[in-house]
């Protein structure tokens, strides 16, 4: 399997791949926690519903690995929180799994951290452009660039995917003209892509690449799924192509290991004019610090937690072989977009004549809880993004609940039955981080 460029040292054990039941089977109870993927107020607003298996926000629903838990367990056993910062080791850790990994090498002096990944793209959007510029993203995109766009008084310039039989590409036409206007400064690239889960090629990136340098656009490329990728495709940061002009947001602990809401985002680049601006700018600010829990945690996880994660990908890769199968023999009115990367899945529902508001009402009455595709396209009313990193029996359990209503919609459509005012989950809001 194309996981890991070397054989792994980890000392955790724990993650067989050949074991006939896998940790990743069973999710860790639920006792109180506010968990906004099982939040009822958060499922409710979604899908006007709590009662559904939740398959849309993009963590994770399994345990962590076991070094990152001692780690975090030492920290909280100390009895004490005094200043503490180690970002030097972060980013040695991060460089040192990037270059095994994917065989990138990075200076640990070229990077910054700061507290999100979006807190990372909002903030290159201000030192990259002005109010009033503008800034291209591509769609079908993750929700929350639109907002980090607008919300700093910058313009949306939006280029489709192009959709060649369930495959997506970048439609080079349209960025050719898009990027050459004198108001299009800076661009989003998501890489590999949420929701369409491909993973660039490096003639792909390239092409954009030089596009973007013909017409003096700084691309700020979005890599925190970089670890997720499937077996026959690699993943080719932007940082090898071209780290002179632009930046990454790269890596994730948040996306690779679990760590969401107590990871950092990353920025890399070897721009050093840029750079040293977003330095200043964070340290400003204070943004720069972390905190004991996210150094230590990143640390134990690109140090540690190698296994885990080629055990992570074994068993993704495992639901999407399930789902592949299942749609082929009992829902072959949905179809999958090739899966290269990510563990969200993009799925094609047009062939079942459900879109927009009916498909969302036939997401709640199914207790399929994945998200409508018009949060990443508000033209992608027959689509869905389904999480598929939670354990395979939920994943299961959703998809055939699913295929029980469309069934039953298509046998009432048979007799001429005409749905009656289904509950829609219309209130669905897009303000959710995830």
């Amino acid at each position: 399997m194309l996981h890991s460029a070397t054989p792994n040292s980890d000392p955790d054990t724990s993650f067989q791949r050949n074991d006939p039941v896998s940790p990743f089977d069973t999710a860790p109870a639920k006792t109180g926690d506010t968990f906004v993927r099982h939040d009822p107020n958060f499922l409710n607003m979604v899908f006007g519903t709590d009662e559904v298996t939740p398959l849309w926000v993009a963590d994770m629903d399994f345990a962590i690995a076991n070094p990152i838990q001692e780690e975090l367990l030492r920290l909280a056993n100390r009895g004490q929180f005094s200043y503490e910062f180690n970002s030097k080791g972060v980013f040695a850790a991060i460089s040192t799994w990037f270059k095994r990994r994917h065989d990138l090498s990075l200076d640990p002096e070229k990077f910054e951290q700061v507290p999100g990944v979006l807190t990372a793209i909002a903030m290159l959007i201000r030192e990259l452009t002005e109010p009033g510029d503008s800034v291209l993203m591509q769609v079908p995109a993750y929700h929350q660039f639109g907002k980090v766009i607008s919300t700093a008084s910058r313009n949306i310039v939006k280029s489709a995917l192009r959709n060649v039989d369930g495959s997506y590409e970048m439609d080079y036409v349209d960025l050719e003209e898009k990027l050459s206007a004198p108001d299009v400064k800076a661009m989003i690239l998501c890489n590999p892509h949420n929701p369409v889960g491909r993973v660039w090629r490096r003639d792909e990136l390239e092409k954009l690449v030089e596009i973007a340098n013909r017409h003096n656009v700084t691309i700020i490329s979005d890599e925190i799924h970089s670890d997720i990728i499937y077996t026959g495709h690699r993943f080719t940061s932007l940082m090898a192509v071209d780290q002179k002009k632009h930046v990454s947001v790269i890596g994730s602990p948040a996306k690779t290991f679990g760590l969401h809401s107590i990871s950092n985002g990353y920025v890399y680049t070897g721009n050093e004019e840029l750079l040293d601006r977003f330095k200043k700018t964070a340290d400003s600010m204070y943004l720069t610090h972390g905190n004991a829990f996210t150094t230590f945690a990143t640390i134990a996880a690109y140090e540690k937690g190698e296994a885990w994660v080629d055990a992570l990908l074994t068993y993704l890769e495992g639901t999407v072989a399930w789902i592949d199968r299942f749609l082929k023999g009992e829902l072959p009115s949905i179809r999958m977009s090739p899966v290269e990367g990510t563990y969200q899945v993009w799925l094609d529902c047009s062939a079942t004549g459900l879109a927009g508001d009916e498909l969302k009402a036939t997401l709640s009455e199914s207790g399929f809880g994945a998200t409508p595709g018009t949060w990443f396209d508000q033209d992608a009313t027959q689509f869905i993004r389904v999480n598929i990193a939670a354990p395979r029996g939920d994943i299961e359990k959703a998809f055939e609940q699913f295929k029980t209503v469309l069934d039953r919609i298509a046998e009432d459509r048979a007799k001429g039955i005409v749905p009656v005012d289904q509950k829609t989950c219309s209130r669905a809001s897009t303000n959710s981080c995830c």
